[in-house]
């Protein structure tokens, strides 16, 4: 059902992102000035029928390949496409041939527009939870993106796996979607208006953490996000008690990742000169590196930057020679009673 239904409620229901009943599948951040700039490059008739719910343009994409899961009319493609340049690439698969068409109509004029020889996107038709059933390369793409789609298809935790498979080490899945801060009940999935708001279908945050690890992502890193509003009171009555969030996330695909955040004594210095962000890179939500400055940071943090594109543009101090254990403020916590309420405690006999 949940195919079929996005293929009607995109393709023809909706004549474009303004016959939205909720702010789900909107976009609220303001875009850098390179990406606002290129965004002024894409086609009205593409922007109008864009239902993205943020903002997939991760940093220092020059050259890449990327693949945009659910490119729907093609604006993430065509955004996507002036950031990587005429030697990279973008691939867009959707599975609603109204949006295709569109994205596809405009083909040309993008060409003309970015003033590249041949253009560099390419778009098929496809249900992203068979990605395998593409043809597509494994470890082919350097970073994979979605935009407000996964929540639509109902087995979320193949799309995860096959991103994870088609991603060459080191690239990531940097993608928006919906969440919800519990589960939503199993008699709501299968509303077609719920599910095309991108509602219905917003996993669980708890859930979505599981079947990322699951996948080989072992380390999700929210990188923002922000609370929805839901203008229908019909819609809004029939949800109540839930909340829902849309975020950002990057995954990275990277063998030396650890379960938790350990502490190796490690730190880096920004180095600057990424375009957008020259004084403060944002490596995630709780990790804002100012250029210049020792930020101390955890070992899969680490590796996020020393085992990827982002590797010319730091120094790095330290090692793994030696463990401390938790890096402090990182996530998780030792289970163990602290030593300080250990000694106020009384003995307590072990079975």
């Amino acid at each position: 059902m949940n195919l079929e239904n996005s293929q009607k409620y995109y393709g023809e229901i909706l004549n474009g992102s303004s016959d939205l009943l909720t702010d789900a599948c909107t976009m609220a951040a303001a875009p850098a000035v390179h990406v606002k700039a290129a965004l002024a490059n894409v086609h009205e008739d593409v922007k109008s029928r864009y239902y993205g719910c943020g903002l997939v343009a991760p940093q220092l994409i020059d050259g890449m390949d990327i693949l945009d899961l659910g490119s729907g009319s093609g604006q993430d493609a065509y955004l996507l496409a002036q950031l990587v340049g005429e030697q990279g690439s973008v691939t867009g698969i959707d599975a609603t041939a109204a949006q295709l068409a569109v994205a596809n109509q405009h083909k040309e004029w993008h060409r003309d527009r970015f003033g590249y020889a041949q253009s560099n996107v390419h778009f098929l038709q496809g249900d992203i939870e068979k990605l395998d059933q593409l043809g597509l390369e494994p470890n082919s793409f350097d970073i994979i993106v979605s935009n407000c789609v996964i929540n639509l298809v109902a087995d979320k935790a193949a799309v995860f796996r096959a991103a994870f498979h088609l991603l060459k080490p080191g690239g990531e899945l940097y993608f928006s979607d919906v969440y919800a801060d519990r589960r939503v009940p199993a008699h709501l999935l299968n509303d077609p208006v719920l599910h095309g708001e991108c509602l219905s279908g917003a996993l669980y945050w708890g859930d979505f953490l599981a079947q990322a690890k699951a996948s080989g992502f072992v380390d999700p890193r929210l990188v923002n996000d922000r609370p929805l509003g839901i203008g229908d009171s019909k819609i809004a009555a029939i949800l109540d008690g839930i909340r829902f969030y849309s975020a950002t996330y990057r995954l990275f695909k990277l063998a030396e990742l650890e379960m938790a955040c350990e502490d190796y004594g490690q730190a880096v210095i920004y180095k600057g000169g990424i375009e957008g962000q020259e004084r403060l890179f944002q490596l995630d939500k709780d990790h804002p590196i100012e250029a210049g400055r020792v930020f101390p940071i955890c070992g899969n943090s680490w590796h996020m930057l020393a085992g990827t594109r982002f590797a010319p543009y730091f120094d790095f101090i330290g090692d793994f020679s030696r463990h401390y254990g938790l890096f402090d403020g990182c996530g998780g916590q030792m289970p163990f009673v602290a030593n300080e309420d250990a000694q106020s405690a009384e003995a307590a006999a072990c079975c």
